[in-house]
């Protein structure tokens, strides 16, 4: 069974990048287009890591992250935030809140997945 990854973007397109590379890597993929919409999703079904952008309209990746934190069945899956934030004081937030890794855009998909396969646990 191939593992589920929850992708967290208000870019379609950029959505679209990381779902090919994933699904071409043979992960599972389920997509959100904020942070509202991604805890929409988390329904109890098992997801194995959270991609998450920073900067999005009605909840940005930040609250999200501490969203997903506060929940039973997701407190321990990682995250890794993907954003054009590249700045320490934004990325020592994001690992207050939880995060795992930050990939900073534009990116190259061999270097999402290479953190995404450190992340994702057998």
């Amino acid at each position: 069974m191939s593992k589920t990854i929850l992708i967290v973007d208000d870019s379609a397109s950029l959505r679209q990048v990381v779902r090919i590379a994933l699904t071409n890597a043979g992960y599972a993929v389920i997509e959100a287009e904020d942070g509202k919409d991604a805890l929409g999703k988390l329904d109890g079904t098992k997801i194995h890591l959270i991609i998450s952008d920073v900067n999005m309209p009605i909840m940005d990746g930040i609250e999200f992250l501490k969203n997903v934190k506060t929940h039973a069945n997701y407190k321990f899956t990682p995250v890794i935030m993907l954003t054009t934030e590249g700045g320490e004081a934004k990325k020592l937030q994001g690992q207050q809140a939880g995060a795992r890794a930050w990939v900073v855009k534009p990116f190259k998909p061999e270097q999402l997945l290479n953190a995404v396969s450190k992340l994702v646990m057998a």
